[in-house]
């Protein structure tokens, strides 16, 4: 994470949740050299592999907002989402914390900056550039998935036992505009 990314990461944390405590766990990540925020989050569960999905999701996902909107999810279950990208727009679907969501938007917004992002596609000449000068931008995150206009792809997911999730798109304005939707761990 850059240091800038990490104070407002940092802020935004014990702005929501009143403390320091949190921010040692949510850092508390491995990390792979992929993506632009290269940090995977333990707290937020783990890539899963296909063969022990125990359920399909499909997700569609419309301009601004997602069906289904609300996902219902085993504590530990591994879940493979099928996305599907039904807007006229790029979309991200990616899974974890409101917080983790606002630390990832300046991210999103530099790609828009360097011409990754456009409104209806995503250009990857521009994303290895970024990459190359940035140290990131190829948006490869096991726990999110960026979408042109009529894509589809794939995550397989492995829940954690607690946690505080949602999914949401991150494409700048979308997240503001209500593209997101809740995750509800059950036992």
């Amino acid at each position: 994470m850059g240091s800038k990314i990490l104070i407002l990461f940092i802020f935004f944390t014990i702005l929501t949740t009143g403390s320091l405590v949190k921010v040692p766990i949510l850092l508390a990540a491995g990390s792979h050299d992929k993506g632009h925020a290269r940090n995977v989050n333990l707290y937020i569960g783990k890539p899963g592999k296909a063969v022990d999905a125990t359920r399909t999701i499909e997700i569609v996902m419309f301009d601004n907002r997602y069906e289904p909107n609300t996902l219902e999810i085993k504590e530990g279950e591994t879940v493979r989402f099928v996305v599907r990208n039904a807007g006229e727009l790029v979309h991200e679907f990616s899974i974890a914390t409101a917080e983790m969501h606002l630390a990832h938007q300046p991210e999103m917004v530099m790609m828009v900056e360097h011409g990754v992002l456009e409104a209806d596609r995503i250009n990857w000449d521009a994303a290895k550039r970024m990459r190359a000068t940035k140290g990131h931008g190829m948006h490869e995150e096991p726990n999110s998935i960026l979408l042109e206009p009529g894509k589809s792809g794939e995550i397989v997911w492995t829940f954690p036992k607690h946690a505080d999730l949602e999914f949401a798109c991150n494409v700048p304005g979308h997240y503001e505009a209500g593209m997101r939707g809740s995750v509800e761990l059950t036992h």
